[in-house]
């Protein structure tokens, strides 16, 4: 099922997340409800919060080619357990903040660690565009937003345009 995403600025995407005690049925559903609507936004990657549910959980698919197999991966209690020296600085955009991008620099890789939708403790690294989803998934989870990176005058221009962009949608 489609769940609608929250829109920065909205409290919820601010709040630090609970870590999920237990893989049950209805977090997998919610697993796959948000897979279903990081395709459909379409997007790469989606936090719990963006859809008001306030776990540790991420799904991610950064395969882009469209000739390949979708590699869909849900998270729960991801963390970053190792990142590289080396930086690497990606274009991010966020489905809670459409249609604004900036540069970000963040590490260019990464090994991360989570429970899978089995409770099975997963252990992976990630380069390139993954590695930098992967963070800002869970940055989502700490209430991180990408934006959080950037100056205090384009961050402040960003949070007006989705104010009204948020304003024009409840008059819709």
């Amino acid at each position: 099922m489609k769940r609608p995403i929250l829109i920065h600025p909205d409290p919820r995407l601010k709040k630090t997340c609970a870590p999920v005690p237990d893989i049950t049925d209805e977090l997998r559903a919610l697993a796959d409800d948000m897979l279903e609507t990081m395709y459909a936004a379409p997007g790469i990657g989606l936090a719990a919060p963006q859809v008001g549910v306030l776990d540790r959980l991420i799904v991610l698919d950064c395969e882009k080619d469209e000739a390949a197999e979708p590699k869909p991966i849900a998270m729960f209690n991801p963390e970053v357990i190792a990142s590289s020296d080396d930086l690497n600085t990606y274009e991010e955009g966020c489905l809670s903040i459409p249609d604004q991008y900036a540069d970000v620099t963040r590490p260019k890789e990464v090994t991360v660690r989570w429970l899978d939708r089995d409770g099975t403790l997963q252990e992976r690294d990630f380069g390139g565009l993954w590695a930098t989803c992967v963070q800002h998934e869970i940055d989502h989870l700490n209430g991180k937003l990408f934006i959080d990176y950037l100056k205090p005058l384009k961050r402040q221009m960003i949070t007006r345009k989705m104010q009204k962009l948020k304003r024009e949608r409840a008059r819709a």
